[in-house]
């Protein structure tokens, strides 16, 4: 059956709802950049200088415009459904799972996201917009911390100005917006069980993820040493993907780590920190016997999607679904909540 032939939705979405889908389905970050920097350039255009370049077959002469964006743009233009679209919408634009749509309806945002702050593919503010397209009340933005330089780690210096973009994206949006991006970070657990950022930022944001991201084989006992630790922390709020693990994907495989998992989520429901069910498809992290143990034990919960492209918080329904599988009622997920009571829980007072 053929898709539809026309389309109202305008080039700039065109373009922005093609680079979504195929961030979503984690394709190759060089297949989407051409349509999100086509979309900034089309961006400021007025309609009239657009369909004139339509007309006239320039497109090809503006910034970061190829044949293929070009093509979507003047389909849009038209009022015709892009080619391109239509493919990808085919290809990619169906549910991601099987299951847990119901408790994705509930979710009322997502805890874990970075943006190109630090090693995510996208400005903060397309994270805040999209975020706000896909129906959050709110977006926890958690770019990384010092140590983890490969992922280009904000200094004290840098988070303090990213707080202030943060700031002035909540001002530009608006509160008739419902919608609040929220300041926070990723925090490395060093290898004693600190974490590393300065306390005085680690005051001043909402909300905080302490996850480990090296030395992973250390010995069990170290890790559950390092983990209890951090998990004491007064500022951690969610700790991230537990295991390290990596199932799948174009980063390889990884053994998750080894800990007294018990333990740690002891820590957890006695601190009043909620483990992460982390969504990307290459974790899923905690596993299934780690999940329904930490059920058992009474922890929190927070299912997030740990995004690093806009596309990717549509990830979350991957949690959702092991999350509902394990019979973890929804009250216990911290992101079923709504922001006032994320936030004082967030603050521990």
């Amino acid at each position: 059956m053929s898709g539809p032939t026309t389309y109202d939705g305008g080039a700039v979405a065109a373009l922005r709802r093609i680079a979504f889908l195929l961030e979503r389905a984690r394709e190759e970050t060089y297949k989407v950049k051409a349509f999100r920097n086509a979309a900034a350039t089309v961006l400021p255009l007025a309609d009239d200088v657009l369909e004139r370049h339509v007309a006239e077959g320039t497109l090809r002469e503006l910034p970061g415009i190829g044949a293929s964006t070009a093509d979507v743009i003047a389909s849009a233009v038209r009022g015709e459904m892009p080619r391109r679209l239509a493919a990808v919408e085919a290809e990619h634009g169906g549910p991601l799972t099987d299951g847990g749509a119901a408790l994705r309806e509930a979710l009322r945002g997502d805890l874990h996201s970075h943006s190109d702050w630090s090693d995510g593919g996208s400005p903060l503010e397309e994270m805040a917009m999209t975020a706000l397209e896909l129906g959050h009340d709110y977006l926890v933005l958690t770019d990384h911390s010092p140590r983890l330089k490969v992922a280009r780690g904000l200094s004290a210096a840098r988070l303090a100005k990213q707080l202030d973009v943060v700031d002035a994206v909540n001002a530009h949006l608006g509160a008739a917006s419902g919608f609040t991006l929220l300041k926070g970070i990723e925090v490395d657990i060093l290898d004693d069980g600190s974490l590393d950022q300065s306390e005085e930022m680690l005051d001043r944001l909402d909300l905080r993820v302490a996850s480990v991201h090296s030395k992973l084989a250390m010995d069990a006992p170290d890790m559950t040493r390092r983990m209890v630790a951090a998990v004491g922390q007064r500022h951690t709020n969610v700790l991230g993907h537990c295991t390290g693990r990596l199932v799948t994907g174009n980063r390889g495989t990884r053994a998750q780590s080894r800990f007294d998992a018990r333990a740690v989520f002891e820590a957890c429901a006695e601190h009043d920190v909620a483990v992460e069910i982390n969504s990307r498809p290459e974790r899923r992290d905690p596993p299934t016997d780690l999940l329904a143990l930490a059920r058992d034990v009474g922890c929190l919960f927070s299912i997030d999607s740990d995004a690093h492209a806009p596309g990717q918080l549509d990830f979350p329904v991957y949690g959702c679904e092991c999350a509902e599988q394990a019979g973890i009622e929804p009250d216990r997920i911290v992101n079923t909540w709504e922001r006032d009571r994320l936030l004082a829980w967030a603050a521990k007072d």
